[in-house]
Order: C-alpha cells, then sequence, then structure tokens
C-alpha cells in the first residue's frame, strides 16, 4: 500500500510508548497507536507530547498509522 492509499487525520500526541511509537488522539475521538515515518527519522523531527501531527491511517486496519507531518502547536 503507497502513501497515497492513506486516510490523513489530524491528532495531538499524548504518549510516548518508546521506540519511535506514539498514542495519538485525533480530532474525531478515537486513539491510534502511530510511528514515526522513515523522512521524519532520516532528518530527525523530534515529536513530543502535545504536539499537533497529521498521521496516515490504513482504510483496512484504523488503529494504526504512520504520522507524516508535524505541525507548529
Amino acid at each position: 500500500m503507497s502513501r497515497d492509499d492513506l486516510i490523513q487525520l489530524e491528532g495531538k500526541v499524548f504518549d510516548s510508548t518508546g521506540g519511535g511509537n506514539y498514542k495519538i488522539q485525533l480530532d474525531n475521538g478515537i486513539v491510534v497507536l502511530a510511528r514515526l515515518s522513515g523522512k521524519m527519522k532520516r532528518f530527525k523531527i523530534r515529536i513530543i507530547v502535545g504536539d499537533k501531527v497529521t498521521v496516515g491511517v490504513s482504510p483496512y486496519d484504523p488503529t494504526h498509522g504512520i504520522i507524516t507531518h508535524r505541525k507548529n502547536a
């Protein structure tokens, strides 16, 4: 599945579980377990609790996602 097939949703990081995984509370109230995308790891973009992020969620498994963008919060 390509990155273009993912559903882009907005949310806020509320927990860092270690290993590059984060729990994100989406704007619609759903909690998603997400990890950093490869480009964010490559350019060492840091995510901390409280950041607003864009998450790409698969339509087949909406409980997991990939953090693709960090917003200025």
